[in-house]
């Protein structure tokens, strides 16, 4: 049996079970309890060894009641919806589905379960996943989280589709063309034509094309990624991947600032909290952190500018970077020392600088930022 129907059987084992046990309770005139596995922090372990949030023993439990009928109810909507999608092989966006509701719900039939927001349907969606502890991608529900833009002289992808077929795709025949793989980064093999030295994932998807157009991966055997800011379970899935597969040095790069700290390069290296099932697949805990480094500021002499606390936006950032030095166990292990230390600095000098800005070392050299990099790296300039 190919891993595809292994998959399937199994979602559809744990979804029928969960069904049948509801359905047992209610005919011996029993309230019906879901439990599921609570995603949050505060039921967020790090491990150092592991290198990635895993659950705690909380749980949140749903008794079918006044307060929680309509929980429930769409929750067996819901699943219903996305366990036919599965039946025949359809494929879904988080948005579709909100849409699939609204289309069962028009006529009436179901009319208390309407959704009137997308974020109400997609919490469901969430809560099902945990109660189940699989993927959405499991259930062919993707909320359009394509990988990181990558470039590559080097690097060979094979995808396995599901009609059994495979596609074939040489980075190097794609020019400054980025290649973008889809939602499931474990349907995808890779090979090198010749060793690579390193994979660069950049905070920015403008400033990875800058380098790619200035022929970054043509001086050098790598691998380059845009991530897209805040990154997505595919750019996180894929950056997995490259670890797992190739077993290359994989360097971050970004800005110097704490949101870029806490919530895109943590995210990446440890995955988050509201992914606790999934993040052993969705999270590379062997990327480092190439910066910009706090030391980089002078060294550089680069420019950066001073975070206005009432601005809302960095104001809730700061908040955010104090949280999570007092509560967040990836900051708090001693593994990840020299992190904290640079989230303190933030949060003690309020100050902001961005990958940019190695731009303003040499305007006349448009190289510079590249050597830069280079240098860091063969340095061991990173955390």
């Amino acid at each position: 049996m190919s891993s595809v129907l292994q998959s399937k059987k199994k979602v559809m084992q744990k979804a029928k079970a969960i069904c049948e046990a509801m359905l047992s309770d209610l005919e011996k005139a029993q309230r019906p309890v879901l439990t599921a596995v609570k995603c949050s922090l505060d039921n967020s372990i790090y491990n150092a060894k592991v290198g990635y949030f895993t659950p705690g023993d909380k749980m949140v439990r749903s008794e079918l009641n006044v307060s929680s009928v309509q929980k429930l109810s769409r929750t067996i909507f819901v699943l219903d919806i996305l366990l036919n999608n599965l039946e025949i092989d359809a494929v879904n966006t988080k948005r579709e589905i909100y849409y699939m509701t609204k289309g069962l719900t028009i006529n009436g039939e179901h009319k208390s379960l309407d959704f009137e927001e997308q974020s109400e349907c997609d919490s469901i969606i969430d809560y099902i996943m945990d109660l189940l502890e699989i993927y959405r991608e499991e259930f062919n529900c993707f909320a359009g989280d394509r990988g990181g833009q990558t470039y590559s002289q080097q690097l060979v992808v094979t995808e396995f589709l599901n009609d059994g077929e495979k596609a074939v795709v040489d980075l190097s025949t794609l020019g400054t063309m980025p290649y973008q793989p889809k939602n499931k980064p474990q349907a995808l093999k890779l090979k090198v034509k010749k060793k690579v030295d390193f994979c660069l994932v950049v905070e920015s998807e403008g400033t990875a094309n800058t380098l790619v157009t200035m022929g970054f991966t043509k001086r050098h055997n790598c691998i380059l990624m845009g991530a897209m800011g805040v990154p997505t379970n595919g750019v996180r899935g894929w950056c997995k991947l490259i670890q797992d597969q190739l077993k290359v040095p994989i360097y971050f790069y970004g800005d110097l600032d704490a949101y870029t700290l806490q919530n895109i390069y943590r995210t990446l290296k440890a995955g988050s909290a509201a992914s606790l099932i999934r993040n052993k697949d969705f999270s590379a805990p062997e990327v480092r952190f190439l910066g910009l480094l706090p030391e980089d500021i002078k060294k550089y002499n680069l420019p950066y500018r001073v975070v206005k606390e009432n601005n809302p936006k960095e104001a809730r950032a700061l908040k955010k970077a104090k949280d999570a030095l007092k509560n967040d166990p990836f900051f708090q292990d001693k593994k990840n020392k020299k992190l904290t230390q640079i989230l303190h600095f933030l949060i003690k000098n309020k100050i902001r600088c961005e990958q940019q800005a190695l731009m303003s070392v040499d305007p006349k050299d448009p190289l510079k930022p590249e050597k830069i990099i280079i240098e860091k790296i063969k340095s061991g300039s990173w955390v």
